[in-house]
């Protein structure tokens, strides 16, 4: 049986259009991509995101992406926990991200937050993604 990485291949999607400098990038909705696209808004690495429904009738998510004098606003975006290894840490072990100049994301038993919020929740969990 095939085991897909829809988190990671959401994470190449948004690093390929960055790279290209396209405006906006596409991808079917799920929760947790809501739920990334939205921290990634509040921290300023993108500039949107909205649902709509495609021409076949597929919910999608659409983000406007952020650039910064011709310059990307994520020069960094890597999946840490995969699949085939997760990856989980306590309130006292999660890694800070350039020194706090990046966000890490985590799923907790709170839902899905920024590294930062965790530690004040007292909460560990699996990482996610790491965006600088």
């Amino acid at each position: 049986m095939a085991v897909h990485d829809t988190i990671g291949d959401f994470l190449t999607i948004i690093r390929n259009a960055s790279m290209a400098k396209k405006e906006e990038c596409t991808t079917q909705v799920s929760k947790m991509r809501l739920s990334i696209a939205k921290i990634l808004k509040q921290e300023g690495f993108i500039s949107d995101y909205s649902e709509s429904v495609n021409e076949k009738g597929f919910k999608q998510i659409s983000l406007k992406l952020k650039y910064v004098k011709n310059t990307p606003a994520i020069t960094g975006i890597e999946r840490h926990s995969t699949p085939g290894r997760r990856l989980y840490y306590g309130v006292r072990d999660i890694p800070r991200v350039l020194g706090g100049l990046g966000v890490a994301i985590l799923t907790t038993s709170k839902g899905v937050m920024r590294a930062r919020d965790a530690r004040e929740q007292g909460v560990g969990g699996e990482l996610i993604c790491k965006v600088w």
